[in-house]
Order: structure tokens, then C-alpha cells, then sequence
């Protein structure tokens, strides 16, 4: 993961999933926005102790429900873990199929020169891909329901 300043973190405070068990932080993911059609998985962490305990799929299901709220048609990740994204519906692609401002990030990245990440995409809506599209409202309504998941406890 790329480092952050306190700024940054700032900003993006809200891109954040987290889950807990009890009181204690045992994983985060984010989702970047990079148009109003693709995000970008990102941060994804889950703490050594509870991993393979389906946490990380939670997140990033979140975090995918949350992109189809907003009528995403594809969310991308750069993973050293290729193998959990397939397990969660991602395939791998040729980062050179990914927008350029999709690797703003990379140019701050110590690795830029000799990257070892492997890019990966989940399209959403493939018959809507490229195509535009009005943004849902911020909080989608399910069945009568007001749905937005900042967090997941366990």
C-alpha cells in the first residue's frame, strides 16, 4: 500500500469500509471513484489474525454494493492477490486497459519503474460500459430501506 500523509486520509476518510470484531479494527477497503462509470478497489487490509475468515470478501462486497449504488459499470484493483479477486468476481486485465488517471497514484509509488502489481476488473454492467449516465442520490433506498454500509461488525 501506498503511504498516505494525515491529509490524504483526511480527504478520503469517507471512501472507507472498516470491520471490527468487538471494539478491534481487523480490516478497511476503500472505493475511489475515478468517473461517474468506474471506481477502483483500494486499501484493502485485513489483519493477520483473521484472515481466511471471510472478512475481506465482506468488505469488498461492500464495497461493490456500494459502486452499483452508484451505477458503476466496472471496479478495477492493482492486487498482489490476484487469486482472492477472482474468488470475488474479478478477472485480470493488462493495466494498459485501465484509464491513465488510473495511475496517478503509481507515479508517487517506489515501484513505478518495475511494477509487480497485477491489475484486475469486475465489470458491473458490461452492455452499459462506456455508455453515460445519471448518478443515483447518495443514499440508495431498497424495498422501502435506506441501505449505506460505512461499517461491518462482527
Amino acid at each position: 500500500m501506498l503511504a498516505r500523509t494525515e491529509f490524504e486520509m483526511s480527504e478520503n476518510m469517507r471512501d472507507f469500509m472498516v470491520a471490527y470484531d468487538g471494539h478491534h479494527l481487523v480490516g478497511c477497503g476503500a472505493m475511489h471513484f475515478y468517473s461517474p462509470t468506474m471506481g477502483e478497489v483500494r486499501s484493502l487490509a485485513v489483519a493477520e489474525s483473521h484472515k481466511t475468515h471471510g472478512i475481506g470478501r465482506l468488505i469488498v462486497d461492500s464495497l461493490i454494493y456500494e459502486a452499483k449504488l452508484y451505477g458503476l459499470d466496472a471496479v478495477f484493483a492493482f492486487t498482489y492477490v490476484p487469486g482472492f479477486f477472482a474468488k470475488v468476481g474479478f478477472n485480470e486485465i493488462e493495466r494498459g486497459e485501465l484509464p491513465l488517471k488510473a495511475w496517478k497514484d503509481c507515479l508517487r509509488c517506489p515501484k513505478f519503474h518495475a511494477c509487480d502489481e497485477i491489475a484486475v476488473l469486475r465489470e458491473l454492467r458490461p452492455h452499459r460500459r462506456g455508455t453515460s449516465q445519471v448518478l443515483p442520490p447518495v443514499l440508495g433506498v431498497d424495498d422501502g430501506l435506506v441501505v449505506l454500509l460505512p461499517t461491518i461488525r462482527g
